[in-house]
Parts: structure tokens; C-alpha cells; sequence
């Protein structure tokens, strides 16, 4: 049994997960112009069919977006593009064109209508299947249609690689901001199913 018990302190309730992921919304203005928006409300949901979510806010030119398209692409941005991403989410499309401003590349998908960024190394092409109202934010609930990968990334089995992905998240507190990076391995994962039941 583990006794280092660490007593525990009520922080009280707040929106952020620690870390917080850093993702990418890509979706089509009115008028075809390619948009970008960073995000964190957003996650797995479902193995079968795939399914993600992305939590938006009403005043958000995005969320017209993907109501009027019913589509969008989710991008994984990496260490190279923390300055680039950094900016997406600290500028609204309503005012800025932050692909030409950034000069990342948009390129738009061949299975929905919606663009996505060329230079990150990971797409989600998904499709709105439903949308929940909660609170603050409205959950778009997508099934994945397709995942592009860069072939670099790519490990023996092509299957994308953590490492070589580089993501970045949001290390979030009250009076500062910062984004990290991967740590070093610590354990390989889905071999301790029986560990703790044979120790006595």
C-alpha cells in the first residue's frame, strides 16, 4: 500500500484541464476566405464510428463557420509553431486573415469543405454529426472522416509518433501562460494489468 499521501487542497472550479491540449480549428468564411482558430475545449469521444469534439463560443467567426458548413478540420500545431499558433488564437478572424499573416498554408480538404493548415504535421477531416448547448460554449460533436499525417511522423507501422509529432499544450495558471513541450519517456504503457493483483 502507498502510504505518501499528500494532503489536498480545494482550488475551486475552472474551466482548464492541466495541461491543456492546443488544437487548431480550420473552417471556410462566408466568402470562401480560409480561417484558423486555436482551442482547447476539445477531445476524443468516441472509438465507434471515430468521433471528436470542439467546445466554441457563440461570437466566434468559427462557430458560424461550422454551423453554415457542418464541417471543420482539426490541426496539431508543433514546437516549430508556437508563435504562429500562439497568434491564431490571440487574433479573430473577424479582423485578421491569419493565414496570410502567418503565411502558413492553407489547403483545402478533398472530403469536406474546410481548410487545413499544411505545414502541422497531424488533420482531423471531420463531419458535424449533432451540437450540444453548455453554458458558455456550444459542443460540436464530429465524426472523423480521415486523418492526414506527414510521412515523417510516421513510425514502422505508420502510425503517427508522439515524439516526432512535437506537440504543444498550455501549462495554465492565474497570472501566467506557457506553452511545454513532451517530457522524456517515463513507462511503456499497457503491461501492468495484472501487477497489482499479484503483489501481496
Amino acid at each position: 500500500m502507498n502510504n505518501n499521501r499528500v494532503s489536498k487542497k480545494d482550488i475551486g472550479a475552472m474551466s482548464t484541464l492541466f495541461p491543456a491540449p492546443i488544437l487548431v480549428v480550420g473552417s471556410y468564411n462566408a466568402d470562401g476566405t480560409p480561417n484558423i482558430m486555436t482551442v482547447s475545449f476539445a477531445g476524443i469521444i468516441s472509438m465507434q464510428p471515430p468521433t471528436l469534439y470542439v467546445s466554441l463560443r457563440k461570437a466566434t467567426l468559427t462557430y458560424e463557420n461550422v454551423v453554415r458548413e457542418g464541417a471543420f478540420t482539426v490541426n496539431v500545431p508543433n514546437d516549430k509553431y508556437i508563435k504562429e499558433t500562439d497568434f491564431i488564437g490571440l487574433n479573430s478572424g473577424k479582423k485578421v486573415r491569419k493565414f496570410d499573416v502567418t503565411g502558413l498554408i492553407p489547403v483545402k480538404s478533398e472530403i469536406i469543405n474546410a481548410p487545413y493548415v499544411h505545414e502541422f504535421p497531424v488533420i482531423y477531416e471531420c463531419r458535424v454529426t449533432q451540437s450540444l448547448e453548455i453554458g458558455s460554449h456550444t459542443q460540436f460533436i464530429a465524426e472523423i472522416l480521415n486523418i492526414k499525417a506527414n510521412e515523417n511522423i510516421l513510425d514502422e507501422k505508420g502510425k503517427p509518433d508522439i515524439e516526432k509529432i512535437s506537440p504543444i499544450m498550455m501549462g495554465s495558471s492565474q497570472n501566467t501562460n506557457f506553452y511545454y513541450g513532451l517530457g522524456e519517456e517515463l513507462e511503456k504503457g499497457f503491461v501492468f494489468k495484472k501487477k497489482f493483483l499479484t503483489e501481496e
